[in-house]
């Protein structure tokens, strides 16, 4: 593991140097050759929050720092270019230069978006970082988005493990979600339908109202500490861990391919190297604070669920057997499903030898 994370931070440290020296030395037919000379519209799926401020402003302000000021840019909340859930197709017409937003929206035009952004058959994040970084999963998902979507795409924020469910009523079994309208998003729309579940899915800046006014039952959303913000606390008591539908959930930064490829090699590489490190800081950044929220929805009187084993293995299992589905039908699908297997036989035995006992509980 040691050389691992040497590796991880090395090739960081690598790129960064090479930013800053790079800074001294641009070459006068760059396309971004001043400050302020390339700005940017950057369309998000998000009203605010930590996907908003530790995810998109947070590349936009690493960018322009790592570049000098040379690239700056201009982000823009949920549905101000473009539909919120629409990000892709945004950044694809031009209509912005880029976008962040969870692939997952776009399962409806080709659900291998959901392998890349998560889903019930997941492994957890530290597994999901790895299969990215050093397990191939950038350089398919580069393709991919390329040929698929004709966007270019990189990984661009991380959380851990979601919250379950912000419910206005205790969810423990599988016969407690039979009927249960739920928001959510990507393929748990189906899964969670098959399990007994009547889900529907709406953008996030519309959650709380709904969740207030009854119209939904409870919502799925983001980790501990990032289902502050919303409010989500206030309006459902119960508090339903862990999240089964979503054990990890990597985000994405897409660009639009004319604006990219008038980019130098360098820059572009500047951008990557960017979205690199406000990945690994928002994964850090979030499991410090979730390490802390727990104690807050205590004090807010909300009731703090654990989901019973049958819930938690059923989703697995019935995540699992939407993916052989999908394989099926789908040779990037399986594409993607099958590297992704392989890493799990790779790291089939990594607990023995790197979850160390210390208490008799663990």
């Amino acid at each position: 593991m040691r050389k691992k994370c040497n590796t991880v931070l090395a090739t960081l440290a690598v790129g960064l140097m090479s930013v800053f020296g790079a800074q001294s030395a641009v070459a006068a037919d760059t396309a971004c050759p001043e400050v302020g000379s390339c700005k940017w519209k950057m369309a998000t799926g998000w009203a605010g929050g930590p996907l908003m401020d530790i995810g998109a402003k947070a590349f936009a302000e690493r960018l322009e720092q790592l570049s000098g000021g040379r690239m700056q840019v201009q982000v823009f909340p949920g549905g101000a270019l473009g539909g919120a859930l629409k990000v892709s197709e945004t950044v694809k017409n031009g209509i912005a230069d880029m976008g962040h937003l969870w692939m997952g929206y776009d399962w409806g035009k080709d659900t291998t978006t959901v392998l890349f952004g998560g889903y019930a058959g997941s492994f957890d994040s530290e597994r999901m970082l790895h299969w990215l970084y050093e397990g191939g999963g950038v350089e398919l998902q580069r393709e991919f988005r390329e040929k698929e979507f004709d966007v270019i795409s990189f990984p661009l924020f991380i959380r851990t493990a979601e919250v379950f469910l912000h419910s206005r009523k205790p969810v423990r079994t599988l016969e407690d979600l039979q009927g249960l309208k739920l928001r959510t998003a990507g393929a748990w729309i189906e899964m969670s339908a098959a399990m007994g579940a009547a889900p529907v899915t709406t953008p996030g800046g519309e959650i709380y109202a709904a969740l207030e006014r009854g119209v939904i039952d409870a919502t799925e959303w983001g980790t501990l500490w990032e289902n502050i913000s919303p409010g989500f606390s206030k309006v459902a008591k119960y508090l339903i861990i862990p999240g089964v539908h979503q054990p990890t959930a990597p985000f994405e930064l897409v660009l639009n391919k004319r604006m990219w490829g008038k980019l130098t090699p360098a820059d572009q590489a500047l951008i990557e190297t960017t979205a690199k490190l406000v990945t690994y800081e928002s994964w850090l950044k979030i499991g410090q604070e979730d390490a802390k929220s727990l104690e807050f929805y205590r004090e807010q009187g909300n009731e703090v669920i654990d989901l019973e084993p049958e819930v938690q293995y059923e989703a697995r299992r019935v995540g699992k057997e939407w993916a052989g589905k999908q394989a099926e039908k789908s040779e990037w699908f399986a594409r993607v499903l099958k590297s992704q297997e392989e890493f799990e036989k790779l790291w089939a035995d990594a607990d023995r030898y790197r979850n160390v006992k210390v208490d008799g509980k663990n």
